[in-house]
C-alpha cells in the first residue's frame, strides 16, 4: 500500500471528517466571503451612477463595467483551475481578497494614474477604471472560487456542507444589509454639491466596505484551517475527471442557463435601479440606498415564504 492510499484511507476514515462540523467553525468559514459580497453589493449598485456623476460618459463607464466581466469570466475558470490542481485555498483566498481590497478603494477612491500623471484627461481615466476594475474581478474570482471549493474539502458530512453553504449565503445578506446601511448614513448625513463632494461620499462608503469586510477576512484567514481533506483525496486511485467531460452532460448547460438568466436580471436591475430612482423618480439621495434595501429584504422573505409553500406541498405529495 502506497503512502498516498494510506493517506487516503485515514482521512476517509477519520471520525473528525465524518462528524458534523462545530458551529464556530461553521460561522468562521461563513465569513470568508463578506469582503467579496459587500463590495459586490456597492460595484453593481453604484458603479455606473458613480462613474457617470463624476464625468465618465455613459459609453466609458459601460466599458469599465465591461472590461470587469470580461477579467472575471476568464479569471474564473482559470483560477479554478489552478486552485484543483495545485490546493492552498487560503493563500487564493488571501491573495484574492488583497487584491480586491486595493482594486476597490482604487475605483471609487479616485483615478490613481490621473494624479500620479497629473493629468485628467477623459481617455485616461477610462482606461485607469478599466484596468482596475479588470484587477478587481480577478481578486473576486480568486476568493469566491477558493472560498466556495473549500466546503467539500472540509467534511464529508452532507448535512454539514449544507451548513456551510447556508451560512455563507447568511452571510451574504449581512453583507448587502450593511453596505446598503453605510450608504443610506453618508447619502443622508453629507450632499453633493460638487464632484468632489460626491467623490468624497464614494470614498466613504468604498473604504467603510472594504474594512468591514476586511475584519472578516481576517476572522475566517486566522480561525479556519487549510482543508487537509483535499491532499487525501487527490491520493486515491479513481481518474481525474477532465474540464471536457463536463461539455458532454445536457445538465452543465441546463444550470448554466438557469444561474445566467437569473444572474442577468438581478445583476441589470441592481445597476439601474439607481438610476431610476434618482433620474427618474426624482427621489432623495438617500433613497439610493433605501430603495434596494427594500427590494432586497422583500426578495429575501419571499424566498423564504416560497420554500416553506414548496416543502408542505411535497410533504402533501408524499
Amino acid at each position: 500500500m502506497t503512502s498516498s492510499t494510506v493517506m487516503n484511507y485515514d482521512i476517509e476514515n477519520d471520525d473528525s471528517f465524518t462528524q458534523p462540523v462545530g458551529r464556530w467553525s461553521v460561522l468562521y468559514y461563513g465569513s470568508g466571503h463578506m469582503l467579496n459580497d459587500i463590495t459586490a453589493a456597492c460595484w453593481f449598485t453604484y458603479l455606473l451612477l458613480f462613474l457617470t456623476d463624476i464625468g465618465l460618459s455613459p459609453r466609458g463607464a459601460a466599458a469599465v463595467m465591461l472590461s470587469g466581466q470580461i477579467a472575471d469570466g476568464f479569471a474564473t475558470i482559470f483560477i479554478g483551475e489552478l486552485i484543483d490542481r495545485f490546493g492552498h485555498f487560503k493563500i487564493w483566498h488571501g491573495a484574492g481578497s488583497v487584491l480586491v481590497a486595493v482594486s476597490f478603494s482604487s475605483v471609487f477612491g479616485g483615478c490613481m494614474p490621473c494624479r500620479i500623471l497629473s493629468t485628467s484627461t477623459l481617455k485616461v481615466e477610462t482606461i485607469s477604471y478599466c484596468v482596475f476594475a479588470a484587477i478587481f474581478n480577478v481578486g473576486w474570482a480568486a476568493t469566491q472560487v477558493a472560498h466556495m471549493s473549500m466546503v467539500n474539502c472540509i467534511t464529508l458530512n452532507s448535512t454539514s456542507r449544507v451548513v456551510l453553504t447556508s451560512c455563507r449565503n447568511a452571510f451574504t445578506m449581512v453583507a448587502n444589509l450593511s453596505l446598503y446601511a453605510i450608504a443610506f448614513i453618508v447619502f443622508s448625513v453629507s450632499t453633493a454639491k460638487t464632484h468632489a463632494d460626491l467623490e468624497n461620499q464614494y470614498r466613504w462608503i468604498a473604504y467603510s466596505s472594504i474594512f468591514i469586510g476586511c475584519c472578516f477576512v481576517g476572522i475566517f484567514l486566522s480561525r479556519t484551517e487549510e482543508p487537509r481533506l483535499k491532499m487525501g483525496l487527490r491520493g486515491n486511485s479513481h481518474a481525474r475527471i477532465s474540464w471536457a467531460y463536463w461539455f458532454k452532460k445536457i445538465l452543465y448547460y441546463q444550470v448554466a442557463l438557469v444561474y445566467m438568466l437569473t444572474r442577468l436580471v438581478v445583476n441589470v436591475s441592481q445597476a439601474y435601479l439607481a438610476f431610476y430612482v434618482i433620474n427618474d423618480l426624482r427621489m432623495g439621495q438617500s433613497a439610493k440606498a433605501l430603495v434596494p434595501a427594500i427590494i432586497y429584504i422583500c426578495s429575501f422573505i419571499v424566498s423564504i415564504l416560497l420554500q416553506v409553500i414548496s416543502l408542505k406541498l411535497y410533504s402533501m405529495h408524499t
